[in-house]
């Protein structure tokens, strides 16, 4: 991504700016423990921060509210940002993930990951095509 890993880690942290990529409703509480609730296109994602290293890393629990295949908890998502001269690579490995939704997501966030790119940049990504 071209931005500086401290330019793209409150992404992942602040409410605000995460809808702006992915999903339209979120509360986030970016502490150990603290909370990690976002609306994907209908879906509530639920779960917590379980680990926090700005700029360089971050771990949160992940799962569906409501959900018995992907109840909250039952997954995990561990971004690391590593700093490069073009910006950030950026590594995410959702782990946990049931057979039936790793599909899913395999699509999901490679689709989130370019709007993120795209907004780190400076650039609009435009409407989200997954939206409902």
């Amino acid at each position: 991504m071209a931005a500086a890993p401290e330019a793209v880690y409150p992404y992942f942290t602040r409410a605000e700016v995460i809808v702006s990529w992915m999903g339209d409703y979120a509360v986030l509480d970016a502490v150990p423990g603290g909370v990690f609730h976002l609306d994907i296109n209908g879906v509530p994602v639920r779960g917590s921060y379980l680990e926090l290293d700005p700029p360089r890393r971050l771990v949160i629990s992940w799962g569906h509210a409501g959900s018995s295949r992907l109840p909250p908890g039952v997954s995990t998502v561990e971004v690391i940002l590593t700093a490069i001269p073009q910006g950030t690579r950026v590594s995410l490995e959702h782990r946990g993930l049931p057979p039936e939704e790793a599909a899913m997501h395999a699509v999901g966030w490679p689709h989130f990951l370019a709007r993120l790119a795209a907004i780190a940049a400076g650039h609009d990504p435009g409407p989200d095509p997954f939206a409902r």
